[in-house]
């Protein structure tokens, strides 16, 4: 038994502390997995804990809140897409082939930043699902809004975790024009999958079993986000079409014949 536990000790530290960025491993969040009995509880909360406190209550009004919240959003946004084109998406960058700088570079390290400001981030915007599930807007708390606010914090702790900086080009939301946001994020998954995709072409000396954990999930957030898209902006706008039964036909036959 003790031995059992040795080798699951040695492959812990393996994966979680030998094959991790140093630089970046010793930070707030990212040593150990903590982030994942954190999203378990934030999807306990919000599908079960949540709507049954909310169930004999009157909706909170967060008006001021959310104020508060999304400019604060739109400051992080406009700070990460600024780090962005710091570390190079214009300024040097390859979207070919660019391989993790683990240096102490001082460039380096500031893309490894902006990678862990944006992990914090998506942590911050779990509170998107409380605040619906406070103001009881359960109907947006969907399957793919849910998905998409669990899985984003896991991908942005491995990506600090492991090759932070190299994260490749990501767009940030905004709080208008839905539609066209939506649009943005379908270009944006095609992006992320054709950037992706290199990795299984090309030598850029990058962890290549990213690859295989990130591409499922961009065509699967794609395969939802098209979907959404389309019940929500396309089948919406389409009136449906009235189904004239065979008998209401032959009615409208006989009746004309009798106007004749």
């Amino acid at each position: 038994m003790f031995n059992y536990l040795k080798l699951a000790k040695n492959y812990y530290n393996y994966i979680l502390i030998e094959l991790a960025d140093p630089r970046t491993n010793e930070w707030f969040l990212v040593k150990h997995p903590v982030i994942w009995p954190i999203i378990f509880f934030y999807i306990y909360m919000v599908k079960k804990v949540g709507p049954r406190y909310m169930e004999h209550r009157k909706p909170f009004q967060l008006n001021t809140i959310l104020i508060i919240y999304n400019f604060i959003q739109v400051i992080i946004s406009i700070f990460l897409f600024k780090e962005g084109f710091y570390y190079g998406w214009f300024n040097g960058y390859s979207f070919r082939c660019q391989p993790v700088d683990y240096s102490m570079n001082p460039k380096a390290i500031r893309a490894a930043e902006a990678c862990y400001y944006y992990f914090l981030a998506k942590i911050v915007e779990l509170l998107d699902t409380v605040f619906f599930v406070l103001r009881k807007k359960n109907n947006q708390v969907t399957f793919l809004h849910v998905y998409h606010h669990s899985v984003m914090p896991l991908l942005s702790w491995g990506a600090t975790k492991y090759y932070a900086g190299a994260m490749g080009p990501e767009y940030q939301k905004f709080l208008w024009w839905k539609k066209y946001i939506t649009t943005i994020q379908l270009i944006q998954f095609c992006i992320i999958f054709l950037h992706g995709i290199q990795l299984l072409i090309y030598d850029c000396d990058f962890p290549r079993w990213t690859a295989i954990l990130v591409m499922p999930n961009v065509i699967f957030f794609y395969y939802l986000f098209s979907d959404f898209y389309k019940k929500t902006y396309v089948l919406v706008r389409t009136p449906p079409r009235k189904v004239v039964s065979k008998s209401t036909k032959i009615s409208i036959k006989l009746s004309l014949k009798k106007k004749k």
